[in-house]
């Protein structure tokens, strides 16, 4: 895959992943209001043990993608040095 397709689909993702995380921020206080009225109980916070496992799947994203380009670049790096 280009290089420029795989850097607009990281920045995109991580584009995604912000505006989520905006949007969460910005519906907390009426969230928080609506749950009061209610009488709902808000979901627990994740535990410690999610959190980790968030981060090692973001981890794992992440050395995939730099491996894959590792790859590439090594096979053009070959088919730049074999004979034709």
């Amino acid at each position: 895959m280009n290089k420029h397709f795989e850097d607009a689909r990281y920045y995109i993702k991580r584009a995604g992943e912000h505006a989520k995380k905006g949007v969460t921020e910005e519906l907390e206080p009426v969230e928080e209001r609506f749950r009061e009225l209610t009488g709902s109980e808000q979901e627990p916070e994740p535990s410690r043990l999610d959190n980790v496992r968030e981060e090692l799947e973001a981890i794992e994203d992440r050395a995939e993608g730099e491996t894959k380009d590792a790859l590439a670049k090594a096979r053009r790096r070959i088919r730049g040095q074999r004979p034709n």
